[in-house]
């Protein structure tokens, strides 16, 4: 019986039930890996309902709780632009689009190697069916901060020799995305292909190369010390995450220190705040120098959990990266607990109480309504892409060595424009969608400029 299920016509599945598809596949398949992590659905599951029950209008003003329930993200890591490209190509075929350029280089405290862009669907209409993305990270070979020229040149010729996407997975999935989808027969042999990729490999690690990369960064052993990949994490949404928090902490599962992000405060939540429980002892084969094959663990995979507020406008981020400045500044040397009390007073300090005042001071992306009374109504547009810092915060606090960078080295160039050719398809700016869904919705009205009483909303 076929696995696909979503709008079909016939037995056509169209792109949105071959995505949500492939998001229960990975997850069916990532829940069979790391038990923890359904775990972790439950307690979201449960948490979700409690705050339904609470105020359920409250708690579906960024999405309504099936699209809550049903949403993901995962993680992935590609070890160089060939492998980028082909990954691009199979998240197409379920129509999730690259978005947004993130670098995680150069902080002596995370010591990541890696750019990063997030796949999904960019439509509204895309994103309230299911709003599947996949964060996907590549390792940057030729930085000098982490690779001197020898260690290059073996990480490329290593990278060079593996296949993560076979020919069948590359064509089914151009077929797909030409097509808007595909006959149940082939949308099935697609998610067969797609999720093998992204499933733990059991083929022996070589130990001796594997901690060679370890030295400079568990990031760039997990990409360039192994012949795959895999699902490195699966984010579901949650409500309230600070409950959540608390109730993993209760069962006896080991979260990191804090939860990154904007904090826990009586204002509107904005963009988004992640945590997740600390990555778990796997069991995994190594083989030797004299070849032979031991049992052994590797701690790489961990559980991931969001919660998602409004989308900023430019104005509102560069606020927001001021905001994170002052934090540091004020919280040196602090506690989680007392920096979060930073955060809360920092924002109290500078962000407005209310969304409307958010709106009105040019900060929050909102699309504008008319009610049945015919009054005018903004609406919060939701966070739909990451944060850099925070993302780089989760890998940072998941990997047992710190590893190691020289600052005194140039790094290499990568920017928005290499993303752009390496990949060979359009990589939209998240802030230039969220603007165009509100100017969008202004012009249905027939208003010329996205004003409100009186009001400029960019």
């Amino acid at each position: 019986m076929s696995e696909v299920t979503g709008p079909t016509a016939g037995d056509f599945v169209d792109t949105i039930g071959l995505r949500a598809a492939f998001a229960r596949s990975l997850s069916a398949m990532y829940g069979t890996e790391v038990p923890a992590y359904t775990t972790l659905v439950d307690v979201a599951t449960e948490v979700n309902a409690q705050v339904m029950a609470a105020d359920a209008m409250a708690a579906q003003r960024l999405g309504t709780i099936d699209r809550v329930s049903a949403e993901r993200h995962g993680a992935i890591r590609v070890g160089t632009p060939t492998e980028l490209r082909q990954v691009a190509q199979v998240f197409a075929a379920f129509g999730m689009e690259p978005v947004g350029f993130y670098d995680l280089r150069g902080s002596a405290a995370t010591t990541l190697p890696i750019v990063s862009t997030a796949f999904r669907p960019i439509a509204r209409d895309a994103l309230a069916a299911n709003p599947f993305r996949v964060f996907t990270s590549v390792l940057v070979t030729d930085d000098r901060r982490y690779f001197d020229a020898e260690l290059q040149a073996e990480l490329d010729d290593f990278l060079a020799s593996r296949e993560l996407f076979g020919p069948e997975l590359l064509d089914l999935a151009a077929k797909a995305e030409s097509s808007g989808g595909l006959h149940s027969a082939e949308a099935d042999r697609l998610l067969e292909l797609a999720t093998a990729v992204f499933e733990l490999s059991s083929e022996p690690v070589d130990r001796a190369w594997y901690e060679r990369l370890t030295t400079v960064s568990g990031v760039a052993a997990d990409i360039g010390g192994v012949r795959s990949t895999h699902i490195n994490h699966l984010t579901p949404r949650v409500l309230d995450i600070d409950a959540l928090y608390d109730r993993m902490t209760e069962r006896g599962i080991s979260m990191i220190d804090e939860i990154q992000g904007p904090p826990r405060w009586e204002g509107p939540d904005v963009l988004l705040r992640q945590t997740s429980f600390k990555a778990l002892a796997e069991p995994r084969r190594f083989r030797e120098a004299d070849g032979s094959v031991v049992d052994g663990t590797l701690n790489v995979r961990f559980g991931e959990v969001e919660a998602r507020g409004i989308a900023l406008t430019a104005k509102g981020r560069d606020l927001y990266d001021r905001m994170l400045i002052e934090v540091d500044e004020r919280s040196e040397g602090l506690g989680p607990d007392e920096k979060h009390q930073v955060k809360v007073a920092v924002w109290r300090e500078h962000l407005p109480t209310t969304e409307e005042e958010l709106f009105d001071a040019g900060l929050g992306f909102c699309t504008v309504h008319r009610d049945a009374s015919g009054a005018l109504r903004r609406e919060p547009i939701v966070y739909e892409d990451f944060l850099p810092r925070s993302a780089a915060g989760i890998f940072a606090s998941n990997l047992s060595e710190s590893g190691s960078s020289d600052s005194a080295q140039q790094g290499s160039v990568r920017d928005l424009a290499w993303l752009r050719e390496v990949i060979g398809r359009t990589v939209h700016d998240p802030t230039d969608l969220y603007a165009a869904e509100q100017v969008a919705s202004y012009e249905a009205l027939g208003l010329d400029a996205p004003t409100l009483a009186g009001r400029a909303v960019p």
